[in-house]
């Protein structure tokens, strides 16, 4: 019977990669090369857009290519970007520069320069939000550097949130059979998260910083909060409001990060779909063993657990995807930033926000079936 199942598995274990890998190269015919992080000049337009992204990365420098590739680096390299946002942009497919640009479709760098790291929190601190809110991105798996650049972006654009977000990028392998060596690229690269985290925490005009963490990225942002916590750095973790986005984390690991870290002031948000056809692959990779980002929020036990936990657990199945496996929904929330926001960094919290909602697609979050609560976000 053993035997059976292994050759089943290798029947379709190549099927399984192919539908991981399908979250990122979705909507395009290749991937984007580094060529598509050169500056181009742009005559100036009267509708013309801008964002500005700055990176931390612990990927190693591509001289030849001018990019950053999936080798480790013992260092952080800090680098502030400036985009050209198109107007004519649908949903939140990606159109990439190439030789013949077309900025009314395209996004575009128009400005780039590497920074020291006493120069990156600077600039860092500039973009914090008057009620002293910093954001930072933190990707997931199969990720190329400049996809994950050009996706925070796209974000940035999209939430129309004043300052720079900050994309954390690891060094994934960007490549749809690295699953295990992701995996492996993410737990390597918890210190680097947290020296990032902890340096910009420093300034006491960082109030909060929301630690946003998509799939395997959300296990990253866990396991930092993590060592944060046994380090006892509680003042850090005390200004961080985490949102895992379609966490690609095993549901007994996370029970096993929660009680590591306990209890944190701002309650963790989840970003749940049960139509997650990504992290249905990637819990067949681990065994079948169920991923946190497939909760059913209609399950009372689930609803249970998360007011025991401090947990916001949310739906957001209603919300469009544009991958074809429900896994990059979190894109699409980029327009209800504004609402999100509020919510996750409890400017509207309250103790009792904790528990199961559903995101509907009017950019509200409304209590469970479980809960007789009413709207907790977005539109009156």
């Amino acid at each position: 019977m053993e035997q059976r199942r292994l050759n089943g598995l290798a029947k379709i274990a190549p099927a399984v990669l192919v539908a991981l890998g399908l979250v990122t190269l979705t909507g395009c015919v290749s991937r984007p090369s580094p060529d598509v992080l050169k500056p181009v000049h742009l005559q100036a337009r009267v509708d013309e857009a801008e964002v500005s992204v700055l990176t931390a990365t612990n990927r190693t420098a591509d001289t030849v290519r001018g990019g950053f590739g999936s080798a480790w680096a013992d260092n952080l390299t800090y680098e502030q970007y400036a985009f050209s946002v198109p107007p004519d942009r649908k949903g939140v497919t990606i159109a990439y520069p190439t030789s013949t640009l077309d900025p009314e479709r395209q996004f575009a760098v128009i400005d780039r320069k590497q920074l020291a790291k006493g120069a990156f929190v600077e600039e860092a601190l500039r973009s914090v939000q008057p009620d002293g809110t910093l954001g930072i991105f933190v990707h997931g798996y199969n990720y190329s550097y400049q996809e994950a650049l050009y996706r925070t972006a796209q974000i940035a654009a999209d939430a129309k949130m004043p300052g720079a977000p900050i994309l954390f990028s690891w060094p994934s392998a960007a490549a749809v059979a690295g699953y295990v060596a992701d995996r492996d690229a993410a737990l390597a690269s918890r210190s680097a998260l947290d020296s990032l985290v902890t340096s910009l925490s420093a300034s006491g005009k960082v109030k909060r910083i929301v630690l946003f963490g998509h799939s395997m990225g959300g296990f990253l942002v866990m396991e930092t909060v993590r060592q944060l916590k046994l380090q006892h750095r509680d003042d850090v973790v005390g200004k961080l409001a985490v949102i895992l986005a379609a966490p690609d984390i095993d549901v007994d690991v996370f029970r096993s990060q929660l009680k590591d870290i306990g209890r944190m002031p701002i309650p963790i948000s989840l970003l749940v779909s049960k139509d997650d056809r990504a992290l249905v692959a990637s819990s067949f990779i681990a065994g079948e063993r169920p991923r946190v980002g497939r909760l059913d929020i209609n399950d009372p036990v689930i609803e249970e657990a998360a007011v025991k936990e401090r947990l916001r657990v949310i739906d957001i199945t209603s919300i469009q995807a544009s991958d074809g496996l429900g896994h990059d929904r979190y894109a699409s929330l980029a327009k209800f930033g504004a609402q999100l926001a509020s919510f996750e960094t409890g400017r509207r919290s309250t103790a009792g926000d904790v528990g199961a909602y559903v995101f509907d697609a009017a950019g509200a979050a409304v209590a469970s079936p479980f809960r007789l609560a009413g709207r907790v976000v977005g539109a009156q």
